[in-house]
């Protein structure tokens, strides 16, 4: 079973955490599950980017990004060529080095 190994984020994970993930799931269901409360206004359906992350180490087997993903990654902030969607990525058969940026673009965030 691979392992995703969240860095620390001053808010969100500030020890950082290893989990346990089943191939096929997504990061933010992954990170949800085990109290990562990764933000995701759209309720993971692809239409926001608050659940943005960098994918550090095992980019490689994760699915592959649908056009939706891409626009939607256009808008994030800090966006970079290990980025992601949390809600679209699922899982592959490696492990995985996730980053949660400083930053999201949120203006109706009920946590703040």
């Amino acid at each position: 079973m691979p392992q995703i190994i969240f860095l620390p984020h001053e808010e969100i994970c500030p020890d950082g955490l290893v989990i346990e993930a089943k191939t096929g799931e997504t990061i933010c269901n992954v990170a949800l599950e085990n109290g990562i409360e990764i933000e995701h206004a759209c309720e993971k359906s692809c239409a926001c980017t608050t659940c943005h992350v960098y994918i550090r180490e095992g980019m490689g087997s994760l699915n592959e990004n649908t056009e939706d993903e891409d626009d939607m990654l256009d808008k994030a902030w800090g966006l970079e060529p290990d980025s992601r969607l949390s809600c679209q990525a699922l899982v592959g058969d490696e492990d995985l080095v996730i980053e949660i940026p400083k930053y999201t673009i949120n203006m109706v965030s009920e946590n703040h």
